[in-house]
């Protein structure tokens, strides 16, 4: 595994790419101390993040804040957050707990339960922690001479997330929502239908010369984000036709050999676009909806 790599966003602002996932985790610098921005995969991935903080940078990791619920993002929480060393305050969407009962419990158990899907990671270490301070509407918050916007979004990616946005650098923090070393990953909980309106009034709030740190892969500006609104837009559109025609699930991905990403990561798209379209509860998890 390459080691993790360092870019400076703007001033005072860093991004960390690194672990098996690409993973983007954010640190903010303030003059009351470190914000940090998602937290790994499993505790020794946000030990190896904490340590490597604490080399690099002045100051305590005072806040923390989830990007959205899915354990690459979250499964190190427990590091950094009530009862560690650094007892950090945790933030993300008020729908993170929740989240955490209907899927990613689940799948932690199943994980436990059969080590050889995951061999290498410590998934009996792990303590699901969710955030200590739920948002449900913008939240600032005053680092020390830097203010930070969480802005928690309706559903797209899953029904919890939350962009981070500092205005005074034009930087935006905004997880799965965008991704770009891969395709967008429609994981557990996610809305197919709903989240190319979600990026396209992103968009809207983006200015020229704007830098946004995906989840996962580089910095990225607003045509990347546009772009990728509009290859959602394609898909939720194609299952809404397929939908509207009377074919099933698999029909309608075989309907057509030019998707905007890999076919094979778009079977529990469709299948919960269906859901949506027939009025179905989209609130039900499944651990193999990963």
């Amino acid at each position: 595994m390459a080691p993790a790599t360092w870019t400076e966003v703007a001033p005072r602002i860093h991004q960390r790419r690194g672990g098996a996932f690409d993973l983007s985790t954010v640190v903010v610098e303030g003059v009351a101390g470190l914000l940090v921005v998602d937290t790994g995969a499993d505790p020794a991935e946000a030990e190896e993040l904490d340590a490597d903080i604490g080399w690099r940078f002045d100051g305590d990791v005072r806040w923390v804040v989830n990007t959205h619920a899915h354990f690459d993002h979250t499964f190190g929480n427990q590091v950094f957050g009530p009862g560690s060393a650094t007892d950090a305050a945790i933030y993300g969407h008020a729908g993170i707990a929740r989240h955490f009962e209907r899927y990613e419990g689940p799948r932690l158990a199943a994980w436990r339960a059969d080590p050889s899907r995951e061999p290498e990671r410590r998934w009996n270490d792990v303590r699901l922690t969710p955030p200590t301070h739920p948002v449900d509407r913008m939240t600032r918050l005053d680092l020390g001479g830097l203010v930070v916007e969480l802005r928690p979004q309706p559903r797209a990616h899953t029904d919890t997330d939350l962009v981070v946005f500092v205005p005074a650098r034009r930087v935006w923090i905004v997880g799965d929502l965008v991704e770009e070393s891969g395709p967008p990953m429609y994981g557990s909980g996610s809305f197919p239908l709903d989240w190319p309106g979600v990026l396209d009034a992103l968009v809207a709030e983006l200015r020229p010369g704007d830098r946004v740190i995906p989840g996962h892969g580089r910095v990225l500006d607003r045509d990347f984000v546009a772009r990728q609104a509009a290859a959602l837009r394609t898909i939720a559109q194609r299952f809404a036709a397929a939908h509207d025609e009377g074919l099933g699930a698999a029909e309608a991905l075989a309907a057509h050999d030019d998707w905007p990403v890999p076919v094979e990561g778009l079977v529990s798209a469709v299948e919960r676009a269906y859901a949506a379209l027939d009025g179905l509860p989209l609130d039900e998890g499944s651990i193999d909806d990963a």
